[in-house]
């Protein structure tokens, strides 16, 4: 049968107050001031023009600091001298703040070598044989497709899938959780990372990795930032911050011959109005550069980017790439599964539905009894259930006597139990299981079925849920029904809340499931996303993500299976659970951890605030150097041109503490936004044009604002000091 993809209605909206107390949300971190200490020694070592480079603002900030220097050696002045320390500073604290965000990295990937451990692997002589003998090999020289035997106590030497038992494995080391988690063969929870322990039984794990490449190094790698590349729109910003810089290059080289040209035709003005005083001509012109560039963004620009993939690994989230996480907050289809996702991923025993003159607790006692020995989650809800609901007493396997337990099996569709007759006491048959399979039994033992069960049985299916039928057969009489158990998909708590949110996003959800059109438009309309696909195969998975791009969407989904790979290949943000395959992990170009289907919609928000928070200190920087320019400028041709000084509203005390204050503010305010970067700007849903107008009345009118506040207040502290005119 085809896929089926239905529209469904939107849900009413939640409160903003609602929304602002998500646990899911992203919150702010810290900025730990050890770290800054600890980060010093890496600023430091950045002051390489070979590392700086690469940064072009920074680059000239630090050519420019090195011919101050020079002059400053060739002409000492206080003032000369102290530009020059506040120079250095500004390229200091610059990387400062690229070192602190990489510090955080470093520390984890400092605990994660403390993990790896060389050990020894038991590999088996035969891999065509799980229980055959085994060699000692030394972990390293383990080869993809070697299998090895790990039981309780023994490190995992190295990445691979369970392709044999089960058993308890601790991962601790890679999640930060301490409790523990299954790994069996033959299903999605099959894949095991080098450096994890088996707590209990035996498996047979078969070699994935390849020399040197485990999941621990890299890992390492990533967190520490070693193979993060610039994203598209970081070499965009680059460029433009780089051409804004060569325009106020030429403009401020200009600035030399018009102070000449001025004092030639104005002789009576003083040559130290025309920047030309003492010997400082260099120190000044490259002071004004250094102001007017756009050297706060370009400063933290680089620990914006290390910042944003470091907060999806607080979150147990290794993205693969930088591209990867600046794709997720521009994600427009989000892809979730329904099983484990937007469902608890087991059904559950909702109510009891007697049929005709039935009494509703003997219906619980006999769906209780027929369920004791089922252990599935489906079964253990029915036995809860009926304590629950119907006060019946807690019963276990063993409590029952002379009774033989009937195991579901697909060829029978049913589950029991049989009471065998004692003392007088009939013998008692009680069956439970699929409405059709039931009804059989039922005829075949000379019992009716009433026509009141077909209603009841699809007034269930109707709604999503799965309906089970309960019958009995007491001694030598005929079968009846006493009614239905309905199961349903229980939709995780507050998941209508966060589609909510990923709407005013402007995201659109879509559910894949294998369950058919009418189950899956129930939990579809339940959990409120905006489409879903029923009855889907990978190959419809692949083929809706390739419909979505092709309408020049970004997709983004979840998965662990293998054949979950080429979907997770295809979409631009594919996260593979740490539970899954090899195959997925291989092909998504995010893991996560915690094996979480749900924190892809996190992600999709870490996302997003890297590219606002970005976009909001880009705004601001521009707004900053327009400011500075119209705050220095008039103070140091007034002289030269008297109509200036009425653009001189902040009345600095003389063109040198202008010029001075402006440096120290521009130093000054990289440190007191680093903070801001490492930690991120909320985001809160809403339209472009909304998220446009924050950016400008926050970030564009307070760039505008705080160097006038800024400057002034410095100058103010520093006109008095010695050799300030």
């Amino acid at each position: 049968m085809a896929p089926t993809q239905v529209l469904t209605p939107n849900p009413p909206a939640r409160s903003g107050s609602d929304l602002d107390r998500s646990p899911h949300r992203v919150q702010a971190g810290r900025l730990d001031p050890s770290m800054v200490w600890a980060s010093l020694p890496a600023a430091l070592a950045k002051l390489s023009p070979r590392t700086l480079c690469k940064n072009p603002v920074m680059f000239i900030v630090e050519i420019g600091a090195v011919f101050t220097t020079v002059e400053a050696i060739a002409n000492p002045s206080v003032f000369a001298w102290l530009i020059v320390m506040w120079l250095w500073l500004t390229v200091l604290f610059a990387n400062l703040a690229e070192a602190v965000a990489e510090g955080r990295g470093k520390a984890q990937a400092d605990a994660l070598r403390r993990t790896k451990t060389d050990t020894v692997a038991r590999r088996l002589v035969d891999s065509a044989l799980f229980t055959g003998p085994d060699e000692l090999v030394p972990a390293p020289q383990l080869r993809r497709g070697d299998l090895v035997v790990c039981q309780a106590g023994d490190l995992i030497p190295a990445d691979g899938d369970v392709v044999d038992g089960v058993a308890s494995v601790d991962e601790s080391a890679i999640t930060g959780e301490s409790a523990p988690v299954i790994r069996e063969s033959g299903g999605d929870r099959s894949s095991v990372t080098g450096g994890t322990q088996v707590l209990s039984d035996r498996i047979v794990v078969k070699i994935t990795q390849r020399p040197g490449e485990s999941f621990i190094d890299r890992m390492i790698a990533l967190v520490e930032g070693a193979s993060r590349q610039k994203t598209p729109n970081e070499i965009a910003l680059n460029i433009l911050l780089a051409s804004l810089t060569i325009i106020f290059i030429l403009a401020t080289v200009t600035l030399q011959p018009l102070a000449i040209f001025s004092t030639d035709v104005q002789p009576a003005i003083p040559a130290s109005a025309a920047l030309n005083h003492d010997g400082i001509t260099g120190i000044v012109l490259v002071s004004l550069l250094v102001c007017l560039i756009p050297t706060t963004i370009g400063a933290l620009l680089s620990a914006i980017g290390i910042a944003g993939m470091d907060r999806l690994v607080q979150r147990n989230v290794l993205a693969m790439s930088g591209r990867a996480v600046e794709a997720a907050g521009d994600v427009d289809t989000l892809l979730l599964d329904k099983t484990g996702t937007i469902t608890l991923g087991n059904r559950q025993a909702t109510e009891f539905l007697p049929v005709g003159d039935v009494p509703p607790r003997e219906l619980a006692d006999a769906a209780q009894l027929s369920s004791l020995a089922d252990e599935t989650p489906e079964g253990r809800s029915v036995v809860a259930l009926a304590m629950s609901g119907y006060g019946l007493l807690k019963r276990a396997v063993g409590d029952v006597e002379h009774a033989s337990f009937v195991a579901f099996s697909a060829q029978t569709r049913m589950s029991g139990v049989d009471l065998a007759e004692v003392e007088g006491t009939p013998g008692r048959i009680v069956r439970k299981g699929a409405a059709t399979a039931i009804a059989k039994w039922v005829r075949d033992n000379e019992g009716h079925v009433p026509q009141h069960l077909a209603e009841l049985v699809d007034g269930i299916s109707a709604s999503g849920g799965t309906p089970l039928v309960v019958a009995e057969r007491v001694g030598a009489g005929g079968a009846r029904v006493l009614g239905v158990i309905h199961l349903k998909d229980i939709v995780k708590q507050g998941m209508s809340e966060r589609f909510d949110e990923l709407r005013r996003m402007g995201i659109r959800t879509v559910m894949i499931t294998g369950d058919n059109p009418m189950t899956a438009r129930a939990i579809a309309q339940e959990a409120g996303v905006d489409d879903f696909l029923a009855e889907a195969k990978p190959e419809d998975k692949m083929a809706l993500i390739k419909r979505e791009q092709e309408g020049g969407k970004l997709v983004a989904m979840t998965g662990d299976g293998t054949n979950d790979a080429p979907a997770l290949a295809q979409a631009d943000v594919g996260v593979a659970m740490n539970t899954g395959t090899s195959a997925a992990k291989e092909a998504g170009n995010m893991v996560d951890l915690d094996s979480d289907p749900t924190k892809l919609i996190e992600i999709v928000e870490i996302g997003k605030q890297l590219l606002i928070t970005r976009g909001s200190l880009t705004t601001f920087s521009i707004a900053n150097d327009v400011a500075k320019y119209f705050a220095i400028i008039p103070a140091l041709f007034a002289a030269l041109y008297p109509g200036l000084d009425t653009l001189n509203i902040m009345r600095l005390h003389s063109p040198q503490s202008a010029i001075l204050s402006a440096v120290i503010f521009n130093a000054i305010i990289i440190v007191a936004l680093i903070p801001l970067a490492l930690r991120g700007v909320r985001y809160k849903p809403g339209s472009a044009s909304q998220m446009l107008r924050r950016n400008l009345y926050v970030y564009g009118l307070g760039g505008i604002i705080s160097p006038f506040v800024g400057i002034k207040a410095i100058d103010l502290l520093i006109q008095y000091l010695p050799g300030i005119r």
